[in-house]
């Protein structure tokens, strides 16, 4: 669909009325807003025609990319013969459906899908129903949750509070209370064991447990943790970690939640996180990739024993959003999973996904890349001053070469990715699922051209 304005009037209304998020609003007083209008497999265009590699997935999201017309078709079909009904006592065949499917591919006897809009509610709802669960068995006092440290779980009050980093949830403190972080699990800044990846993920889940005694065991009811974490740029599980967090989780009676919003789906070459690193969870969390991103979806997947007290005669979740489960996205979602299967996407995850890693890996030859660190289709580059002692920049000088440089030259120069100075200043990578070794050179090209003049320019 072409748009309805041309592009002077586009960028006239933006300004005057499109409040984007995230977003310093002053940075589009004199440039213009980078207005994207179609996208076609792994590429975006925008309103002058110019196209883009989508390095990004969007944000984490078209796992299949861009212009899919067996996704459209099942959505218009839907809403043709179904376009909107809730999931408040009364179901449809498409939730229903997408459930089965679901609790299908969830690992061990996570079987019981609680749908959302997104992924803040999806972490939101996961809270909500481990503070129930808890109170349903006579545990009233499970109220706290734990997690790391620059971790972002979402932007809802309870998601904020969930979240590690301080920077976006100060304006609007104060939030929920009974959040505790700990160490996450960044070994190229690990503060012991830099050395010995063992070691270290051993100290680090011990941490969470230190965390548990610390603040009374019968008062936590749950830890929180992305099988790659995102923020901070791809902090991928040290091994043996996540396994010893469930046994820690076990020990002590907590509910283990693995945030898989981004992880799922594809993302690191298979349908879920926590199969790919061997853990089952209480919960998992999802969103983004579930329906590539054509309709909003999101939603948590639990164990069959945190159901058992809500069949309870009387007993219900009092929890519940309009638009989840909605007709639409569970046929969007069911026609993604449909592309997995029949184009091989995990299987295409799995064989590239080293080489993606080795294609980044050339630009450790540069001054400025320190680290190169991920898993699958899912990368960050942490940039430094000094790759012998790891010296990283200032607050300004991270965010005047990441927003003042990087980021724009990068779009320019035609790669959509993320500039991150959450933490120390990274360059995250999360292209479609469909990509393959070419596209990892034209990204390693650009890369290599943009950080070379970024370095010369210090």
């Amino acid at each position: 669909m072409e748009p309805r304005l041309n592009s002077e009037n586009l960028q006239r209304a933006a300004k005057d009325h499109l409040w984007m998020h995230f977003t310093e609003m002053a940075a589009y007083h004199e440039a213009d807003v980078p207005v994207i209008t179609r996208g076609e497999g792994a590429y975006v265009y925008d309103d002058r025609g110019e196209r883009y590699l989508d390095g990004l997935s969007g944000l984490f999201v078209s796992q299949v990319g861009h212009g899919r017309t067996e996704i459209a078709d099942a959505i218009a079909e839907q809403a043709r013969e179904l376009a909107y009904f809730p999931i408040w006592t009364y179901a449809h065949p498409r939730a229903i459906e997408l459930a089965d499917r679901l609790a299908g591919l969830a690992p061990g006897d996570l079987n019981r899908v609680f749908f959302t809009g997104g992924g803040s509610e999806a972490v939101e709802s996961a809270w909500k129903l481990a503070r129930q669960y808890f109170k349903a068995i006579g545990q009233p006092t499970r109220h706290k949750v734990i997690s790391r440290n620059i971790a972002y779980h979402g932007t809802t009050l309870g998601a904020l509070s969930i979240t590690g980093l301080q920077a976006i949830k100060s304006p609007f403190e104060p939030l929920v209370p009974s959040t505790i972080q700990v160490p996450n699990t960044n070994i190229y800044r690990a503060p012991v064991h830099g050395d010995d990846p063992e070691a270290f993920g051993r100290w680090a889940a011990d941490q969470i447990e230190e965390a548990i005694l610390q603040n009374d065991p019968e008062t936590i009811a749950a830890v929180y943790v992305e099988p790659v974490q995102n923020s901070g740029g791809c902090f991928p599980p040290p091994p043996g970690y996540l396994r010893r967090v469930r046994e820690i989780c076990d020990r002590h009676g907590v509910l283990m939640v693995s945030d898989e919003v981004i992880c799922a789906f594809g993302r690191l070459g298979e349908y879920f996180g926590a199969t790919k690193y061997g853990y089952v969870p209480d919960m998992i969390t999802f969103a983004k990739g579930a329906t590539s991103g054509y309709v909003p979806l999101g939603g948590l997947i639990a164990r069959d024993r945190l159901m058992e007290p809500f069949q309870e005669e009387g007993a219900a979740f009092l929890h519940g959003i309009t638009f989840a489960g909605h007709p639409v996205a569970a046929a969007a979602a069911l026609a993604n999973l449909d592309l997995f299967e029949s184009e091989g996407l995990l299987d295409n995850v799995r064989e590239n996904g080293p080489v993606f890693r080795a294609t980044l890996e050339r630009l450790l030859d540069l001054p400025i890349v320190g680290d190169v660190r991920g898993d699958g289709y899912f990368y960050g580059i942490e940039l430094v001053r000094d790759k012998e002692t790891k010296e990283t920049f200032s607050a300004e000088e991270s965010k005047s070469l990441l927003k003042g440089f990087i980021s724009s030259s990068l779009f320019a120069a035609g790669l959509v990715c993320r500039a991150d100075d959450r933490g120390e200043p990274v360059i995250q990578l999360s292209p479609p699922l469909t990509c393959g070794p070419e596209h990892f050179d034209e990204i390693e090209r650009i890369l290599r051209k943009v950080l070379t003049e970024a370095w010369e320019r210090l």
